[in-house]
């Protein structure tokens, strides 16, 4: 059996090619291989799990505007307290 990893359509995998004995060229055409074999793998969410991801995004977004809010209302308080405002 080959050292070479194959993929399921039989073609070589460029992920696990080793880049010695490369010149600089042959390892630039080696990463953008490689760059193209991993964008093959990449899944897109659908419509209504792209939803939920943005809706799970602005809620924790609020909430930490939220934390903000309050913690430098308190310190501003605080420090009106303090130096005498």
């Amino acid at each position: 059996m080959s050292e070479s990893a194959v993929t399921d359509s039989g073609e070589t995998d460029p992920r696990h090619e080793s880049r010695e004995g490369r010149n600089i060229f042959g390892r630039i055409a080696l990463f953008v291989r490689q760059v193209i074999s991993e964008l093959k793998r990449v899944v897109t969410p659908t419509r209504e799990e792209l939803i939920r991801y943005i809706g799970v995004v602005l809620a924790f977004v609020a909430v930490m505007m939220l934390i903000v809010f309050v913690m430098d209302f308190v310190f501003n308080w605080l420090a009106a307290k303090v130096f005498g405002g």
